[in-house]
């Protein structure tokens, strides 16, 4: 039988009615014109780890609402809350705007990874509205099926060697660290925010072919279960592409590349690389076109 670890908010029903009736640390935003989109797809935000960009994320979630959003895994970091506690008010703030969407009405799933993987046990529950499942099949405005997975499945180091996992995400988590320090300096120097692991893993080749490597095989997964394609989480590389025939969708992440993928209510697929969209908000629309055109 499977045990339960303390989490790091109570479940309970009582409790989330609670806690959505209550006012977060950061204020949500009033935005005149939020955008809208049928679905949104986010993952691997890593809540309870210093890597999270919350702030990133909340003012991403004060500016968006769509009629569905996905939490496609690794919401919650399990991995690093049981070597050592670490949560924010702003991390708070995140579970707050999410649960607010659910009240409002907006359908939200949640797709548990192999960090939240404690979350998989309540499989086909719902929490404060929000829904919990192993895997989903989506079906976009234009009629496509899409099937809508965290990815650890089919990562062999995950599934084989879990103590290797363990050690590549404390490593992981060391570049995370630096990437931190990294980017408060580009604060303190008035420059936009940068990824130094993103940039590192589309230099090495390694990291280049596994990545690669994983979108075939989710793909040609997909293929066989005769849906049109897949979006998953877990890389941290967002990406749009077709696969022999299936395409393939990657919504990233909320740690490095601040990334998400969104449908239009055509069907069109988007991603959104929101410091890009916070960097053009904050120069301005004359600043981007002179940007640009340097």
């Amino acid at each position: 039988m499977a045990t339960i670890t303390r989490l790091p908010f109570d479940t309970s029903v009582a409790h989330i009615a609670d806690f959505t009736a209550s006012d977060p640390s950061i204020p949500e935003k009033t935005v005149t014109q939020r955008r809208q989109y049928r679905t949104i797809w986010i993952s691997d935000i890593h809540l309870g780890t210093r890597g999270c960009n919350a702030e990133m994320l909340i003012d991403f979630l004060d500016h968006v609402d769509s009629d569905t959003i996905y939490l496609v895994g690794d919401i919650i970091d399990g991995w690093q809350l049981k070597k050592k506690f670490y949560w924010p008010a702003a991390h708070n703030d995140i579970v707050w705007r999410i649960l607010k969407r659910a009240k409002r009405g907006a359908r939200v799933i949640y797709i548990p990874g192999n960090h939240d993987e404690i979350f998989r046990q309540f499989s086909g529950l719902s929490f404060g509205g929000v829904e919990i499942k192993r895997q989903a099949i989506h079906q976009t405005a234009d009629g496509r099926r899409l099937l809508v997975l965290h990815g650890d499945e089919f990562d062999a180091i995950t599934l084989s060697h879990r103590w290797l996992a363990h050690v590549g995400d404390a490593a992981y988590t060391a570049v995370m660290a630096l990437n931190r320090w990294c980017n408060k300096y580009r604060r303190w120097r008035g420059l936009p925010y940068w990824s130094l692991s993103k940039h590192a893993k589309q230099k090495v080749k390694n990291a280049v072919e596994f990545i690669s490597g994983f979108e075939e095989i989710v793909a040609k997964e997909a293929g066989a279960r005769g849906v049109d394609g897949v979006i998953a989480g877990h890389i941290h590389t967002a990406e749009m592409r077709t696969i022999e025939g299936v395409e393939y969708y990657n919504d990233g992440d909320w740690v490095e590349g601040c990334t998400a993928l969104v449908e239009h209510y055509d069907g069109r697929m988007e991603i959104l690389h929101w410091a890009d969209e916070i960097a053009a908000r904050d120069l301005g629309p004359e600043r981007v076109e002179e940007r640009e055109a340097a």
